[in-house]
């Protein structure tokens, strides 16, 4: 056997590879001899069946099978041995010439090759890491919420302000017929609170939905309506009310801190409100460090200059898939996928680059933690050594796990990449204003 490859330029090259009959015909000829013991050809003892015979039936499709399989083999070993970092498959080119009544064969394969590049995270303009901050106002509104939320609920006759409503709302030709509950401070607008202050149970209130909430999203709650539908939904429905509720605060009391956070914790207002911040600035860092990803991707993405063998890999995609697709799908698809290919380059290179490796321990103990803090949110604070090496077990078992929990470490780890070697200017910024600039 014999492989050659021609560079056509810097991102393409085409691998020959020649077959000889040396290369195929022992393993031929002793799957034939294996055929011939146990087929089942009538007119002749088992065992007995002509060699002749088997190899005019089953010689050539044998024969395909075999070359196929070397091929394979041989082709992915040359790429191993040599070290070629291809993107796609390889693509066969179409032999309409092929002979294999002959003793040797030739393949070629098209190869669309990875291209050279360097990533720079030193940029010279900083890019914005947002430290989010729990400003007095948020947990002023948290302390109130939890008071709500833990307080007696009171039933009134009429709508009030700060009323809790429950009712059903209706739309015949949307079949809408959903029970819900809310306060008037989820409505956009004070017309629709108007609506409701004064009115009584058994009072029926037409809304329009559109403008109806705050939210859009909130009237797939609501309503019960698809996503789609909630976008646009410019309807008349009725409420009508079943239930008005008000809300008797509770105490700031130990009773209240030790059902939040478990006896003797927490054992003053001072330290609530300091709980409350360490809390939700734990979860803000979440999101802050999910906003860093976003931007330094974007930023790599843009700024690193490098080609792609585009022809080659719009032609493998129509083959990659299920199902076969045309080249103008295929186009299309390149299109839409491009970005992410980059990306993809541009992370292999940085974990190249600077080393990162994910290893079994460090998947051990990232399950682990991971599963105390779901354990934590079921009120289970001190799980012992061996549930959780159990747990974490079970779990790294599966290799859809495995896979899953990589890519998240790995991602943590780039994250730590970046906060170390990028340009970055540290911006501190309340949640309300972080919302409001990023997702209104």
């Amino acid at each position: 056997m014999n492989i050659t490859r021609e560079n056509i330029d810097a991102l393409n090259a085409v691998v020959k590879v020649d077959i000889v009959k040396e290369d195929y015909s022992d393993k031929v000829e002793k799957i034939l001899t294996d055929y011939r013991k146990s087929a089942n050809i009538p007119g002749f003892r088992k065992g007995h069946v002509p060699m002749t015979m088997v190899k005019k039936q089953y010689g050539k499709a044998v024969l395909v099978d075999e070359v196929n399989k070397l091929l394979q083999d041989a082709l992915n070993k040359y790429l191993t041995e040599e070290k070629l970092d291809v993107l796609g498959n390889p693509l066969p080119k179409a032999q309409d010439n092929l002979d294999w009544d002959s003793d040797s064969f030739s393949f070629e394969f098209e190869l669309g090759l990875a291209p050279e590049f360097d990533v720079e995270l030193k940029t010279k303009k900083a890019i914005t890491q947002y430290n989010i901050v729990a400003d007095d106002k948020m947990i002023n509104n948290q302390v109130e919420h939890i008071r709500k939320q833990y307080g007696k609920l009171l039933s009134q006759d009429t709508v009030t302000k700060d009323a809790e409503i429950t009712g059903v709302f209706t739309n015949e030709e949307k079949e809408i017929n959903n029970k819900a509950t809310f306060t008037l401070d989820k409505f956009k607008g004070k017309a629709t609170e108007k609506q409701f202050v004064g009115a009584k149970v058994g009072d029926v209130v037409t809304l329009k939905t559109k403008g109806l909430f705050e939210d859009v999203h909130d009237l797939m709650h609501f309503l019960k309506v698809s996503h789609d539908d909630a976008h646009g939904l410019d309807i008349e429905v009725n409420f009508t009310i079943n239930e008005i509720n008000t809300r008797e605060l509770a105490d700031l009391d130990q009773d209240l801190f030790d059902k939040l956070f478990g006896k003797g914790i927490v054992t003053s207002v001072t330290e609530l409100k300091a709980k409350i911040k360490e809390d939700s600035e734990k979860q803000f860092g979440q999101q802050g460090d999910q906003k860093l990803l976003n931007d330094i991707t974007e930023y790599l993405v843009e700024n690193t200059k490098f080609d792609l063998p585009a022809s080659f890999l719009q032609r493998w995609l129509q083959t990659a898939g299920e199902e076969q697709i045309d080249a103008d799908q295929a186009k299309e698809e390149y299109e839409k996928s491009e970005k992410s290919m980059r990306y993809q380059l541009i992370e292999g290179k940085l974990i190249e680059t600077h080393n990162l490796q994910v290893t079994f321990d460090d998947l051990k103990d990232f399950a682990k933690q991971m599963i105390k803090v779901q354990m934590a949110q079921f009120g289970q604070m001190n799980p012992s050594d061996k549930e959780l090496d159990d747990i974490a077990a079970r779990i790294l078992s599966n290799k859809d796990e495995i896979k899953r929990l990589s890519e998240q470490l790995m991602s943590q780890k780039l994250l730590e990449l970046y906060k170390k070697e990028a340009n970055l200017k540290v911006k501190e910024i309340t949640y309300d204003d972080f919302v409001k600039e990023f997702y209104s």
